[in-house]
């Protein structure tokens, strides 16, 4: 099949495709006489893989190694419960960073007025201006 049928069965748009192709997660396909990619089921259910591994979360290297591991039927399940843990490890830390950041900007927010005058502690504390004094940029 062309890339674009191969994109619609996977759900993978065609210029990602052409990424991980670039990048070498994903082998180029053999061509036809005409030029086109060839793809076919086993690549299709790659890529698929490759979305599913994107959606939860992992970076590509991380998918490079999952690929990896997906394709060794020798390979220890425990590798794969290691990186599934330090993904979401490193998911708790993002998470627990935003919502930092998220009350860091609801508690600004509520010390701004929010009427027709200049000053604003939003700005402020964006501006680094502790005595809320304007700087010149």
């Amino acid at each position: 099949m062309k890339i674009g049928a191969a994109s619609k069965a996977s759900g993978v748009s065609q210029r990602m495709i052409r990424h991980y192709e670039k990048i070498g997660l994903i082998p180029p396909p053999p061509r036809r006489d005409s030029g086109y990619r060839d793809y076919g089921d086993a690549d299709v259910h790659c890529l698929r893989f490759i979305a599913n591994a994107r959606d939860l979360g992992f970076p590509i290297e991380d998918i490079r190694d999952l690929l990896g591991l997906w394709s060794n039927s020798q390979r220890a399940s425990a590798e794969v419960k290691a990186l599934a843990i330090a993904r979401a490890e490193e998911l708790g830390r993002k998470a627990e960073a935003l919502q930092a950041l998220r009350q860091t900007l609801l508690e600004l927010a509520e010390r701004c007025h929010g009427d027709d005058r200049p000053d604003c502690p939003i700005i402020e504390r964006i501006s680094g201006d502790a005595d809320g004094a304007v700087s010149n940029m």
